[in-house]
């Protein structure tokens, strides 16, 4: 089985940093692909980023230059570098696994509010 656990959401203000971190149990975890996605109340789940077993990134219009993932595979952990952060920017944030199959985290908080 393979769980995920994310960590790192926060309330921050619009301009404001955060780094979200989802860390993966059992083995294989490099040659997963790992996304992050995001909700808000009433919308779809939205994918904003991607990083490849051999690590290529893709991004969404919407963060596309302000946020940054990356994996590290001898942690099972990827992360999601958010910078200049917005109010549109509020949302679950969700981590995601796929190989075969695909694994989902429980989802963090982010908050972007004065």
């Amino acid at each position: 089985q393979v769980l995920l656990v994310e960590s790192g959401g926060d309330l921050v203000q619009p301009g404001g940093s955060l780094r979200l971190s989802c860390a993966v149990s059992g083995s294989q975890f490099s040659i997963y692909v790992m996304n992050w996605y995001r909700q808000t109340p009433g919308k779809q789940r939205e994918l904003i980023a991607s990083i490849t077993s051999g690590g290529s990134t893709g991004y969404a219009d919407s963060v596309k230059g302000r946020f940054t993932i990356s994996r590290d595979n001898a942690k099972n952990t990827v992360y999601l570098q958010m910078n200049s952060l917005k109010p549109e920017d509020t949302a679950v944030y969700y981590c995601n696994a796929v190989r075969i199959d695909s694994y989902w985290g429980q989802g963090t908080q982010v908050t972007v509010s004065s």
